[in-house]
This record gives structure tokens, sequence and C-alpha cells, in this order.
């Protein structure tokens, strides 16, 4: 009868007990029973979504999986509010659940593989995006959406989930201690715990870090942009700091356009100033940033990647497009079609975004594919817009233009990085566009040191650096698409070759120059006069009609990117004989202009030229998926290059369009000119009333001595003072 007659004992906790532990503990259950559920028994028709594709990834060691809040709403409506409203409390719960059933629908794993790994999971919504300022101490610890550029990001680096310290004195260790995701960081304790007798008390902070028996993950911080259509007028775009670990490491480069799914999360803000000073006022200040749980990487439009997989359907359509004869008018349709005429120059453009074949040869060297073309000529030929739709239309797009662009910034430049202190690297325009296009406006504004730092990234496809104890290599296998005026802003053809302000050593690493001419006729102006009024009346409604024979935006973006990736053509025997008598004629040809007319080309026709039309023939080969350039290919290349390039070397004796055609006039103005250099010493003032006077008692028209003057003042060789009353020689 032992304990029959014990009364028992009853207590009261005045402090509550752990009860409320106990509640917590039952409620995470149920969330984690509830989002097992979801994993296990949601479904579409006959497809277990998320518990066929934790078992593909698992297998196929992927440890991740991508769950759609939509999906989870459908399912459990309040769930899907919990995890909006508390997502750091409930991501640990979803995580731990995906593990427990990729451990259910992965039995029997092989030997060794008993162990199950723990999954990530990635968050995806298609709700509307907030934008950077919209994110207010509202949103704090909720799930937000954002949309915007990647503009940075840091190398992966390796962040302690679970940490064990070691007291530095009594060397005890306490062991699995569990570190807040995130970029908080963890506070040590103060004090060691472990009494042991006979000896004295550890001192304040004894502990330290034992790095071997951390478990770690990868993680890396990114800097997101918001996009720039969504920048108030005036004002500069805002920057917020991106922490991403795991299997979301290495998802996005700078530059792509990305919709972030993430935590908005706060960390303390680093020490400013001298220590002490500051605290006292910013206790409860911290800085926020965006802890991401899902990354979503946008397909369309500039700076967007198209890396994105073909479907079979439109693998199909692309092989059926190739097969129409002809494709290189569709695609010469297709590019800014909103610019009326320049059908040769869209033509050389394609050509260009679809790139010839990169040679590597037996000895190590390479040979370029990328095609680069010039486009030279008067104001209001709609030169830039030509360039902006080849930024929007090419795989990766980089827009520079020629003021704004220095040597650095358009190849790569040392800075010393501020955390560190070290010297690190940063690739300009020409490495960021690696594999697409770097189109350059204003060419001929560009200071001619900085033009020399591209010439071999042009040629070579690389940029070398010896600076700061840096030496290295980086890849540009970009193309180059310029755009530029003449010297004296219109082209004078009273010049011929003066109009070109370009050494000759990068005129040759063009692959086709166009000169753009605003010629006057009215038929040709009236068309023109009507097809930009058709596209203000209609702005609207064009944005949605794709005319007959032209593709659209996004669908000649897949095609570029589909062909550049499947087609690498090469030359076929009877192109290549054909190519090489074509060369020598054309050679023979520059060399008797240049007899004729006892002068240099300003534009060179050399070996690069010929390698030129390779290119351009292996472009055209590409557009018909085709694996080897023929004869008919090689015929285009020829025309597009004789109406490019050597009309442009030729261009020297053309006479102008300025109201002087006849011969006559030319050698009127000549005279004019020498006569006046002869009575006009150098360094001499003369009043311009003066010259024209004593010109028109000799009976030459004061228009031509009027010509004459701004001619040599646009050169330099003259210029006004006092008053634009007298002229003054220069040289």
């Amino acid at each position: 009868m032992d304990g029959f007659d014990d009364p028992g004992i009853f207590f009261s906790d005045n402090f509550g007990g752990d009860e409320g532990q106990d509640e917590q503990y039952i409620h995470n259950t149920q969330t984690k029973k509830k989002f097992k559920d979801f994993l296990r028994e949601f479904h579409e028709g006959m497809d277990y979504k998320y518990r066929d594709e934790l078992k593909r990834h698992y297998n196929l060691s992927k440890y991740y999986i991508e769950v759609d809040v939509g999906d989870l709403a459908n399912f459990d409506e309040e769930l899907a509010d919990k995890l909006r409203k508390a997502p750091s409390e409930l991501l640990p719960l979803l995580e731990t659940a995906a593990t427990e059933v990729a451990d259910e629908v992965t039995r029997p794993r092989p030997e060794g593989e008993s162990e199950v790994k723990d999954i990530q999971v990635m968050l995806m919504d298609d709700s509307n995006p907030a934008t950077i300022r919209d994110l207010k101490s509202d949103q704090m610890a909720r799930l937000v959406k954002i949309p915007g550029i990647v503009i940075a990001a840091s190398t992966i680096r390796a962040k302690a989930t679970r940490i064990t310290i070691q007291c530095r004195t009594c060397r005890a260790f306490v062991p699995n201690i569990a570190v807040k995701p995130g970029l908080e960081g963890y506070l040590l304790p103060r004090k060691c715990n472990t009494d042991q007798a006979g000896r004295p008390k550890c001192p304040v902070d004894p502990f330290f870090i034992v790095p071997e028996k951390c478990t770690c993950v990868d993680f890396q911080t990114l800097k997101l942009q918001e996009a720039p259509e969504a920048v108030p007028n005036g004002e500069m775009p805002r920057h917020l700091q991106l922490y991403c670990d795991r299997y979301l490491c290495d998802r996005v480069v700078p530059g792509n356009r990305v919709t972030i799914m993430g935590i908005y999360a706060i960390k303390k803000s680093a020490g400013v100033g001298k220590r002490g000073a500051r605290d006292k006022v910013a206790v409860g200040i911290r800085n926020p940033y965006l802890r991401v749980v899902g990354i979503r990487v946008d397909m369309s439009g500039p700076g967007r990647s198209s890396a994105g997989s073909v479907t079979p359907m439109e693998e199909e359509e692309f092989r059926r497009l190739s097969t129409k004869p002809d494709i290189h008018e569709i695609i010469a349709k297709s590019i800014a079609p909103s610019i009326y005429g320049s059908l040769d120059i869209k033509k050389a453009i394609s050509c260009l975004l679809f790139g010839g074949s990169r040679k590597r040869l037996p000895d190590g060297l390479t040979r370029r594919g990328d095609i680069n073309v010039l486009l030279l000529g008067d104001p209001g030929t709609a030169k830039s817009q030509l360039l902006k739709f080849v930024e929007n239309v090419s795989p990766i797009g980089v827009y520079t233009s020629g003021k704004g662009s220095s040597a650095a910034g358009l190849t790569a430049s040392v800075m010393r990085d501020a955390a560190t202190r070290n010297f690190v690297m940063e690739g300009g325009a020409m490495v960021l566009a690696d594999g697409g296009v770097v189109c350059i406006d204003e060419f001929d504004k560009m200071r001619e040191d900085d033009r020399v730092a591209i010439h071999e990234a042009m040629e070579q496809q690389t940029i070398s650096i010896a600076k700061a104890g840096i030496t290295t290599t980086l890849n540009s296998r970009c193309a180059v698409l310029a755009a530029a005026n003449s010297v004296f802003g219109r082209w004078d053809d009273t010049k011929g070759e003066e109009n070109i302000d370009f050494m000759p050593t990068i005129l040759s690493r063009f692959d086709t120059i166009f000169i753009v001419k605003d010629e006057h006729s009215e038929q040709k102006d009236m068309t023109l006069a009507k097809h930009v009024m058709n596209v203000h009346m209609n702005a609207l409604a064009t944005t949605h009609t794709v005319s007959d024979g032209e593709l659209e935006v996004n669908t000649l973006k897949k095609y570029i990117g589909y062909c550049r990736s499947k087609c690498g053509p090469r030359l076929s025997k009877e192109a290549a004989e054909k190519l090489k008598n074509r060369y020598v004629l054309m050679r023979n040809g520059a060399r008797d202009h240049e007899r004729e007319s006892e002068k240099r080309n300003a534009i060179p026709i050399t070996v690069r030229q010929l390698e030129a039309i390779i290119r351009i023939s292996e472009a055209q080969a590409k557009m018909q998926l085709s694996p080897f350039a023929t004869d008919v290919h090689v015929d285009e290349a020829l025309r597009l290059f004789q109406v490019s390039t050597l009309d442009a070397a030729m261009s020297g004796d053309l006479s102008g369009t300025e109201g002087f055609t006849t011969a006559g006039d030319m050698e009127e103005l000549s005279r004019v000119e020498k006569q006046l250099k002869r009575r006009f010493a150098i360094g001499s003032q003369v009043s311009e009333h003066a010259i024209i006077q004593d010109f028109t008692r000799q009976k030459y028209g004061e228009r031509t001595v009027h010509k004459v003057l701004s001619l040599m003042i646009r050169r330099g060789e003259i210029q006004y003072r006092m008053q634009r009353k007298m002229l003054y020689r220069i040289k």
C-alpha cells in the first residue's frame, strides 16, 4: 500500500510557467502539418505539382523547390495570409515541412545517403509589385515584391547558420547555437556559466567561435536600383541592398532586370565617426535591407536576359521561318519599322545582330565573329533611333554616348574598395556587353585617346589591363554599332575626304561604313513626311499591330538568340574562290582610284575588309540556319560592302549638294581661296567688308566670297574679331 495515502503536492507558479511556450510549440506543429498537407496534396488535375517537383529536384541534387503563394492561398487562405504577414516565422516551418516531405517521397535512398538534405523553399507570387519608394516602416518584416535592375553583385561568401563557441579559460564548448538568417549577426554571451571546483571564475567576454564546428551556407549581397521608368521626373533612382543565400546565389548578373520577392528586414547600421558620439543618438535606428526569398529574371525589353529556354513550338516556328526565301528582307523590315527607308543600313544592322562565326585557329589564336558598323552622316537621319532600337532588340545591349564616356568607362577601371581598402576591378560598357552589342552615339565627339582605348576591344575582342598591381585580360566579345557626324556637322561634298575625321586605324576595324546623307528630292520628302505623320497619328495603335512581312520585337529577339546559339556557318569552296577574285579586283580598283586622285584613301581597303565580307556572308547564312555560306550569301555581302564602305572610300571627288554642282563653280571657289590666302598674310587683320568689296570689283560673285570665308572659318584658318567686323588669319 506504499503511497496509497500520499496526498500529492499542489503548487501555483506565479510566473505563468511554460504554458506560452507549449502553446507556441503546438501552434508551430499544427502549422507545419498544414504545410506538409499542402505540399503532399496540392494538385491541378492529376498533376501533384509540388510532390513531383520535390522528387525530381532531389534526385537531380538540387535541394530547393519554388512555391507559388497563389497556390497556397487556393489551398488554405488563412495560412497564405499568415505567411505574407509573418514570413520570418513561417518560412523555417515551411522548409522543415518540405524536408520531411522530401524524406517521404525519396525513400528508399541509396547507400550512404540515408540522411535527408535540407530543402530551401523559394516563393513566387503573381500579385502586383510595389516600388522601392513604397517601402515604409509598416511593411517591416512582411513579404514584399519589388521590380528593379541589379547594378552590383558581391562575391559569394559563407555565413554560419549554427555556431559552436568555446571559452578561452576553461575550454568548455557551447555547441549548436542557431544564428538568425539575414545580415543580423549574433552577439556572443558575456559570461561563461561553467563552474568548476577549485578554479577561478572565467573573465568577462571569454568566448570565441570555433570555425571548424560551424555549419555554413553560401550568401551574396546584391544592390538593386529602381527601374528608370519608375523614377519620378528630376529625382535620382533609389537603391536597396539585397541578401541572397544558398541556391539564390549567382541567379543574376549586374544589368539584369528582376522582380524580387523578399522579407523587408533591418540590420544594425555600421558605426560612423568617433566611437560613442553617434551611438547615444542613434540607439534604435536601423538600416533596411531585403532578405530575398525568390528571384524572377524578366525576359523582354532592354537589359533583360533572353537566355530563356525556347519551347518546342517556338523552335518549330523558327525552323519554318528560316526556310522562307526572303527571310533577310523580313528581318531587315522588322528592324525599327517606324523609321522610313535606309533598307541597306537595316540589312547591315541585321547582320550585326546575328553575327558571323567566331573561329579558334589550331595555333590558339582567335578570329572575331562580331560585325562592327559605323554610320556617318547628317543630323536628323534617325541614326540615334536605330541605335536605341538595337539596344532593345539585342540579347545584351549597352548604350553610351561619346562625350559622356571615358576610356575607363568603356573598357575597365581599377578602383579601391571602400570596405576592404584593396584594389578591385570594375568592367566597363564593353565588358558588360560581352555576347551582345555596344551602341556608341556621338562617336566623333569622343576624345582621341579614349577612342584609342577601344581599338583592342574591337579587333582582338579582349581588354588587357595592367594597373595598380592588377594584370589581367577581360573578354569583350561584342559588336560595335557607332554613329557619328562629319567634321562640319553636315556632310560637305566640296571637301570630300576632309569630312571624315577618323584615323585609318579605327576605320579599318569597322566592317561596314555607311555615309548617310540627307538628300533633297521632292518625291522622297513627300513619302517621308507622310510616313512621319502616320507614325505620330497612330502612335497608340501601332504599338499593338504588326504589319505583314514583319516580326514582333520579342519574336525577333528570341530568333536572334536561337540562331546565335544553334548555328555557326562556314564558307563553301565555291564562295571562297569567288571572294578571292573579287577582293583582288577591289584592291586594284582602290589603287587606281588613289592613282587618279593622287591622294591616299581615308578609308583603307585591307585584309580586314576581306574578313568583313566573310563575316557578313556567315551572318546571312545564320539567318537561314544554314551550315554553309554559299555564292548567294557572298553576292549579298559584296553588294552590302559595295554600297557602304567602298562608296565611302571613293567619296573623295563627289560634287556637292549645296548648290555647287558644276565643275566651274568648284574651280571658282578654289581660285578665290588661293587669291585670298596669297593676299591675306598669317597673323594679319582685315575688315570683312573690304575683302568682299575687293573681290566684287574683280567680278567675283558676293555669294562665292561668303562661301569661301565660311569654309575657312569652319576649318579654323581665320576667325572673327571686334564684333565680327574684322577677320584675323590664324593659319
